[in-house]
């Protein structure tokens, strides 16, 4: 009954931890699309301010006691930040040189990656069921943007390098939290003033840092207030996420991203009045049954390895 309780619990920490990143993230977004709409503030310098505002609220909360830090060798994290920066820039680089549809479908291929990553480099298997829900949810990403996909070399291989570098990223902020004994505010404690010092450096290659429209600008009021509230957002965002991987699976997190896409359309739909055609309506259907697909076999799967260790004498 202790371990049905325990489950339950942890089952529930879970759930409450995505909802959480449910909320924020689908906040961020709308958020961030409303900041670059209405004061056009530039894209990587919104995600600096993210980053060291993150830094900002875990060192408030360490002095809070919330966690303790524990002291990490900075060479670990050098090639989290690093891919940390390469998944900020190469995103950024396949969303300026590709079409939206382009983009989307890129961004669906991270899930496969992530699993050829997982099983070659770490020795990690996927039952055939796990395999084959990525069909629905592919097929419904493309539902969802085929009608702007164009492809061209430059915008291919930004998009390729964003999805090797990302699926990295999101790898290792698992691995990570496992090799080092660490929690997530305690690894993102490390990582967020490094990757800030890189993509401080990287920045002026992309966007202006001083005068109009650079990070430094002359910002309204207004403006610079929407984007302190949007790094507060992105302290729980990135708090939840590495929270999240630590806890399921970057395998797990993304298909839990492709939801957040979902719930992204149809806000969009809802409160900008953004076109939604049939056939994305039918590929959010798609991606959906995917999605529970998975789920359910995932939960399958944890239940028989519980039942066969609690048989085990």
């Amino acid at each position: 009954m202790a371990s049905l309780a325990d489950r339950l619990r942890g089952n529930g920490r879970i759930a409450a931890g995505l909802l959480l990143n449910l909320l924020v993230s689908s906040c961020i977004v709308f958020l961030n699309k409303w900041i670059y709409v209405h004061h056009g503030f530039p894209n990587m310098s919104l995600t600096l301010v993210h980053f060291v505002v993150t830094w900002l609220g875990l060192y408030l909360c360490q002095k809070l006691d919330i966690f303790a830090p524990k002291s990490l060798p900075l060479s670990k994290l050098l090639l989290l930040a690093l891919s940390f920066c390469g998944f900020v820039v190469f995103t950024n680089l396949s969303l300026q040189n590709n079409t939206i549809g382009t983009y989307q479908l890129a961004k669906a291929m991270t899930t496969p990656v992530i699993i050829v990553i997982q099983t070659l480099c770490y020795k990690k298997t996927f039952s055939l069921k796990i395999q084959l829900t990525l069909i629905p949810i592919t097929l419904g990403v493309i539902l969802n943007s085929y009608y702007d996909v164009k492809f061209n070399f430059l915008g291919l291989l930004f998009a390729a390098l964003g999805v090797v570098v990302t699926s990295l990223y999101q790898v290792w902020v698992g691995a990570k939290q496992h090799e080092l004994q660490v929690n997530s505010m305690q690894l993102l404690y490390y990582q967020a003033p490094m990757s800030s010092a890189m993509l401080l450096v990287v920045m002026p290659f992309f966007e202006p840092v001083f005068g109009e429209g650079g990070i430094f600008g002359p910002w309204s009021v207004s403006a610079l207030l929407m984007v302190l509230l949007s790094g507060v957002i992105a302290f729980m965002v990135n708090l939840s996420i590495y929270w999240i991987i630590g806890n399921t699976s970057p395998v797990t997190y993304n298909m839990f991203g492709h939801f957040k896409f979902c719930i992204t359309l149809f806000g969009g739909y809802v409160l900008f009045k953004d076109p939604l055609s049939v056939n994305q309506g039918l590929g959010m259907l798609c991606t959906l049954f995917g999605i529970l697909a998975y789920t359910h076999f995932k939960l399958s799967e944890q239940e028989g390895s519980k039942s066969k260790l609690a048989q085990r004498p």
